[in-house]
């Protein structure tokens, strides 16, 4: 039995030394200390030896058992170590190339807007305020001269949380909270969200953006509004835009005009995108209504104000040429990227 261990040790020893990887390891291990391995099923059959040969054979295999347990645990070492050193190697960097230049993102083209719409009427020394996304109705609707009936409070045209609140279909409802919380001499920007129940087309979206005005002092007139926005025209689209008024209705406002520019595509001679007008519609306006000044505790014999609103995503696609509304909310990096010397 001495040779037979002895067999055991050797041919262990030599398929130990030549497995290279440890699945190959371990299937040494099985064969030889696994439940049906070759020294575990050689202890198994001690009971066919006599009472004097059992402890010396017992004690031959046990000792043959750890010294093929320690071969295959040092292998296993070894093995590992050699794994480790390949993977480094494969993974190893070359400090003497050159890195990689991270991807670098860029502002949204809205964003760009914005912040230059704000440094416009900074210089006309308006400051810039804000409001909540969740406005009252009251502020939204009724305090701007727009009745229960107003076609605008429709469920289809307005997102209502409940009867009460609403997400503000426009930034001037701001306008209200400023007038109640401030006294003349006024004079703000209101940029922001705003939310109305629209589907999505190429001109429109539930959610977009939008600048509200107000200015509100003693003997404030129209001609301030011509004014001021005649200024903004020049200072955003260049020294060379015309402008023109045309009377509206806003029920916030009386008298109210639409403001358009001379076409920034064609410089007012007539193409697709003006429908070959030579103008395009950017901003509404007017002098505040008189119920609206009384509705925050002004005299409108004494008090008046003036107010205008445009949208920022509209501007936005005039300024850089855009087709489609929707391309501002689908932010794609090749199309932001565009922008990113804006």
């Amino acid at each position: 039995m001495d040779e037979k261990t002895k067999k055991f040790v050797s041919d262990a020893k030599k398929s130990i030394e030549s497995a290279m990887s440890l699945p190959d390891l371990e299937e040494i291990r099985v064969k030889y200390l696994g439940k049906r391995g070759e020294i575990t099923q050689a202890l198994r059959s001690l009971g066919k030896y006599s009472e004097d040969e059992r402890p010396k054979i017992g004690r031959l295999l046990n000792e043959a058992r750890e010294t093929v347990r320690e071969m295959i645990e040092a292998r296993r070492v070894e093995i590992s170590a050699i794994d480790l050193e390949n993977k480094l190697k494969a993974e190893e960097v070359d400090i003497t190339l050159p890195g990689k230049r991270p991807s670098i993102g860029t502002r949204h083209p809205v964003s760009v807007v914005y912040e230059e719409l704000e440094r416009v009427f900074a210089r006309l020394g308006f400051e810039v305020l804000e409001g909540p996304d969740v406005e009252l109705d009251y502020n939204n609707f009724e305090a701007l001269n727009v009745p229960k009936n107003h076609p605008s409070r429709d469920i289809q045209d307005t997102f209502y949380i409940t009867d009460d609140i609403v997400l503000r279909t426009h930034t001037t409802c701001v306008d209200i909270r400023i007038m109640k919380n401030r006294k003349p001499p006024i004079r703000a920007i209101i940029p922001g969200k705003v939310y109305r129940s629209d589907a999505s087309d190429p001109s429109h979206l539930p959610v977009f953006h939008q600048l509200d005005g107000l200015v509100v002092d003693e003997g404030i007139t129209f001609g301030d509004v011509k004014g001021v926005l005649a200024r903004f025209a020049h200072e955003f689209f260049g020294p060379d835009t015309d402008v023109r008024f045309r009377p509206s209705y806003f029920p916030f406002t009386e008298p109210s005009a639409e403001m358009d520019v001379s076409c920034v595509i064609c410089n007012g001679a007539g193409c697709r995108v003006c429908k070959n007008t030579g103008w395009l519609e950017i901003l509404g306006s007017g002098l505040l209504h008189p119920r609206v000044l009384r509705e925050v505790g002004f005299d409108p014999e004494e008090i008046s104000g003036l107010a205008f609103g445009m949208g920022i995503d509209r501007v936005t696609m005039l300024k850089y040429g855009i087709d489609d509304i929707r391309l501002l909310a689908e932010n794609d990096m090749a199309f932001n990227r565009q922008f990113i010397h804006a």
